[in-house]
């Protein structure tokens, strides 16, 4: 990627905007929902930003951007509407050490801004580099249909709780409870009772959690099939977002296990399931990813997890063939056990590759 993606701090920090045209106002309603200073240089600026500034939403200054005016500015924008203008802004910015985004201008740009769906704190950023900005104004629009209005209420307020979470071992049992939050608890308490019902609702969640004792580890069984990330199921996916521990062929594609959490631990395999076994008994989810047609050896590694005693599940990575892997409960009987239905996720698994 050309343009690397971060957060940048602006709280009561100088950012500052050379123009007075629609194309500084659009930055300006951006930038005004942020908690930097904003300071604003145009000689003959549109109603709406004299009306912002009379409200002491920034500051603004009826002449062109100085020398010295950009001092201290964490961000520059040349939104003038005129190239020359742009550039002598541009450059008063770059000689403050300020990043510079000149407006429709990518290539002298030091920095763009994306299309973003703000459920404050959390923020979602869409970039195209530029490439493609009808294609980032439809993520965001789909983002926002997607997204609660409320999920920033959530957010915030588990924000808030953080330090009391931190009680719980970190990886996985801290991972459960934020989930339990975010996607069971917290959405149906605002639900019922409001924003007043979600603290009561995170003390509680925290003590059962808290309670609850060690988890069991498992191991998860996938085949990666040719390298395709697209041909992936969703379970797939889903199981190796979760996994704190990635143990993979040497042929698996690099694609593939971009699709794991930074967090995660990544292994290649040695060829037995000794790996595996070492940290699903340490109550960590592992997947193991195998390259190509993996048939005989699901069969072999699931084998030898029932010889360990370690749970585990067969979740199909790509399309499925004909006949199902039969769970065993030891290595002598794989294959001959008749199938048994699927309950949960905990359960042992029937499922074909």
């Amino acid at each position: 990627m050309q343009h690397f993606p971060i957060f940048v701090d602006t709280d009561s920090r100088l950012i500052v905007v050379s123009g007075g045209g629609e194309a500084a106002l659009a930055k300006l309603r951006l930038l005004l929902k942020t908690r930097a200073w904003v300071a604003v240089y145009a000689p003959a600026p549109l109603p709406e930003i004299v009306r912002l500034a009379a409200d002491g939403r920034l500051a603004l200054s009826f002449r062109p951007i100085a020398p010295g005016d950009a001092d201290g500015a964490l961000l520059v924008y040349a939104a003038n509407d005129e190239a020359a203008e742009d550039a002598r802004a541009a450059a008063l910015g770059r000689a403050a050490g300020a990043l510079v985004n000149i407006v429709d201008n990518l290539a002298d740009s030091g920095f763009i801004t994306p299309a973003i769906v703000d459920r404050d704190p959390v923020v979602v950023a869409i970039g195209t580099e530029g490439a493609a900005p009808v294609l980032a104004r439809a993520l965001k629009a789909e983002l926002e249909e997607r997204l609660p209005a409320r999920l920033g209420v959530l957010a915030r307020l588990g924000k808030a709780f953080r330090h009391a979470a931190d009680a719980l071992p970190m990886g996985r049992a801290r991972r459960a409870f934020w989930s339990d939050y975010y996607f069971e608890q917290g959405p149906r308490a605002l639900e019922s009772g409001g924003e007043a019902d979600l603290g009561p609702v995170l003390d509680r969640l925290l003590e059962q959690h808290l309670s609850g004792g060690r988890r069991s580890g498992r191991v998860d069984l996938v085949s990666a099939g040719d390298g395709d990330p697209e041909l992936l199921t969703l379970k797939a996916r889903k199981a190796i977002d979760a996994a704190d521990v990635i143990i993979h062929d040497h042929a698996v594609a690099p694609a593939i296990l971009e699709l794991a959490r930074r967090e995660a631990v990544f292994a290649r395999s040695g060829g037995d399931d000794a790996d595996a076994v070492l940290h699903a008994r340490k109550g960590l989810l592992v997947v193991r990813l195998m390259a190509g047609a993996a048939g005989q050896r699901l069969r072999a590694e699931s084998a030898a997890l029932d010889a360990a005693g370690i749970d585990w599940a067969l979740v199909p990575g790509i399309a499925p063939v004909v006949s199902p892997l039969p769970r065993a409960r030891c290595a002598a009987n794989i294959g001959s056990a008749p199938p048994r239905p699927v309950t949960d996720h905990a359960q042992p698994r029937e499922l074909a590759l």
